[in-house]
This record gives structure tokens, C-alpha cells and sequence, in this order.
């Protein structure tokens, strides 16, 4: 059981550690993405970093995400980044404190990659889409929202 133990704390640590890289996404896969997460209520973030509202707004979502982490929910950020700029996504995700799952976006077809995601979404960032836990899409924010109405939405759901 002693040597178990550090295992089981090290594997822990490892499920909370910043990301080392983005894994991609596209319009076929983010359902499978989102539903991976069902049991926890979900929050994911559309961004890139370029964009400064969401260069603004992402240390408080990795700060609400470590609040509520222990309490069933789940941040996920997709990175809209060229994907030869992973590396500078990777570093500000660091930099901002958040954790993984961290994903960019990979779309064949961004028109169907954003109506995938919401079909009266644009594709501005930032945007913010929350799942209740069964998985269903619950509420969805565009441009810079409001993060105490996001993390009132949240706790609704919890």
C-alpha cells in the first residue's frame, strides 16, 4: 500500500497539470469532447490569443474553474490559434493557470465547425458555451461576458 499511494498522488497531479499540448478538434469530434465530460457540468471556452478580451478574461476562468473544480465542473479551452502558433497558446494557457483538457481547433470546414458548436453563433471570440451535466447545451455567451452571471449560470447546474 506505501508504494501505491505516491502513485496515486502522482497520477493525480499529472490529471492537474498544465498542458503540454493542445489537442485538436474539429466539428467531427467536439461532441465526443463535450460528452466525455457528461456527469460534470462544463464549461468551454473558445479563444485564441489574439484575441485580448479572451487573453483578459482566461485568468479568472482558471481561477473559478480551480474554485469549482472539486464540486463536479469542468473547464475546457479550445484554442481558434493558427496551429503553428500552438506553442504561444500553450505558453499563455500556462501563464493564465489553467489546467488541462486544452484543445485547439482543427475544422476541415469552419462554417460547419461553428455551427456545430451553435448554429446562431458567428464564430467570435470570445465565446463561452455551458453544459448541464447530462451533456446539453444550456447557455452560450459571445464576446466579453459578465463572469459573475457564467459562474451564477454554473451553480445553477451543480
Amino acid at each position: 500500500m506505501k508504494r501505491l499511494l505516491p502513485s496515486i498522488l502522482l497520477s493525480g497531479l499529472l490529471l492537474a497539470a498544465p498542458p503540454t499540448k493542445l489537442s485538436p478538434v474539429s466539428e467531427a469530434s467536439y461532441p465526443q469532447t463535450v460528452q466525455a465530460a457528461k456527469g460534470n457540468v462544463v464549461l468551454v471556452n473558445f479563444w485564441a490569443t489574439w484575441c485580448e478580451p479572451c487573453r483578459q478574461e482566461m485568468p479568472a476562468l482558471a481561477k473559478m474553474a480551480k474554485e469549482l473544480g472539486t464540486k463536479k465542473f469542468r473547464l475546457i479551452t479550445v484554442s481558434a490559434d493558427e496551429p503553428e502558433d500552438q506553442k504561444l497558446a500553450i505558453d499563455f494557457l500556462v501563464k493564465a493557470g489553467i489546467q488541462s483538457p486544452a484543445y485547439i481547433k482543427a475544422a476541415k470546414d469552419d462554417e460547419k465547425f461553428i455551427n456545430s458548436i451553435d448554429p446562431k453563433w458567428s464564430g467570435a471570440l470570445p465565446a463561452l458555451v455551458l453544459y448541464d451535466k447530462t451533456g446539453a447545451k444550456s447557455r452560450v455567451w459571445i464576446g466579453e461576458s459578465d463572469l459573475k452571471q457564467v459562474r451564477a449560470a454554473i451553480e445553477k447546474l451543480l
